[in-house]
């Protein structure tokens, strides 16, 4: 089985976007994929079937205050309106079409982040999905610090990202032989320390394993990195990646700059169609 990994990245998604609408106007869907926050959040449309969807919401919205800013940091202590992006667009303004994503012969995995024990917790759709219900990728969207702790079926979850950032080897260990790569940070990137350490000390010093998570984000993200070069050695992974440093944030609001970014994913894909074939079908 070949799969599809997905990172995350908050607005660096765009990138991941124009991948994914390349493989949708290729037919081009893999028997399985993981993705973690924004990764998660973009694996659904593809998934679904529905072209230019994910475009739409990371740039239609941009300018709405219930969408992402400091008001809506200052009303729901999200820095992104978690409400809007995952009740309100997917089951209003841009429907999502939960039926095509059960009925998709895909494997979907969503990684989170068990904020009591700062390890990383793995949904399949169909534990994660209910019609009108998007909990578990609202929680692996989370960002620590700038959105609160969403609770699922007992457990505090937050940001997939934050403990398990490229879900390369919950891939391997769900059998997958081979695995093409997305990222949204260009390959020779070396990750530093989180930032914010006496802030999210303060927030989660009655969760000291989550404090523990992000103290050892840095190494965790670059022993990965480690881990998918030796895999690229091996002829098991194909990785898809900037070329260059992005010159956007996880807060990107310029709609040019989204754009740009997504169609540079698209170029790149393009550009790497025959490996992707390869890959693919073997």
């Amino acid at each position: 089985m070949n799969g599809l990994v997905l990172e995350g990245g908050g607005m660096r998604g765009l990138y991941t976007v124009g991948v994914l609408e390349f493989l949708l106007d290729n037919q081009l869907v893999f028997p399985y994929v993981i993705g973690v926050s924004a990764g998660a959040c973009n694996a659904l449309s593809y998934l679904s079937g529905q072209h230019g969807r994910n475009l739409r919401i990371n740039t239609d919205y941009v300018d709405d205050k219930r969408y992402m800013g400091f008001r809506s940091l200052l009303k729901t202590r999200s820095f992104f309106g978690m409400d809007m992006i995952f009740d309100e667009i997917p089951n209003q303004l841009d429907p999502f079409d939960y039926d095509a994503l059960q009925t998709c012969k895909s494997r979907l995995v969503i990684g989170v982040t068990d904020c009591e024990t700062g390890m990383p917790r793995y949904y399949e759709k169909e534990e994660a999905f209910t019609r009108g219900s998007t909990q578990v990728v609202r929680a692996s969207s989370s960002i620590p610090v700038f959105s609160p702790i969403v609770e699922h079926e007992g457990r505090k979850l937050l940001d997939g990202g934050a403990s398990d950032p490229i879900p390369v080897r919950r891939a391997l260990q769900d059998g997958c032989d081979k695995v093409v790569i997305v990222l949204t940070r260009n390959r020779d990137y070396i990750k530093e320390p989180q930032g914010f350490r006496a802030v999210y000390r303060r927030v989660f010093r009655k969760l000291p394993e989550m404090t523990a998570c992000l103290d050892r984000r840095h190494t965790v993200y670059n022993d990965t990195i480690q881990f998918v070069r030796e895999l690229e050695q091996e002829g098991r992974a194909l990785v898809i990646a900037p070329e260059q440093p992005l010159k956007i944030g996880r807060f990107e609001r310029d709609r040019a700059k989204l754009k740009a970014l997504y169609e540079e994913g698209y170029r790149e894909a393009e550009r790497m169609k025959e490996q992707i074939l390869a890959f693919f079908n073997e």
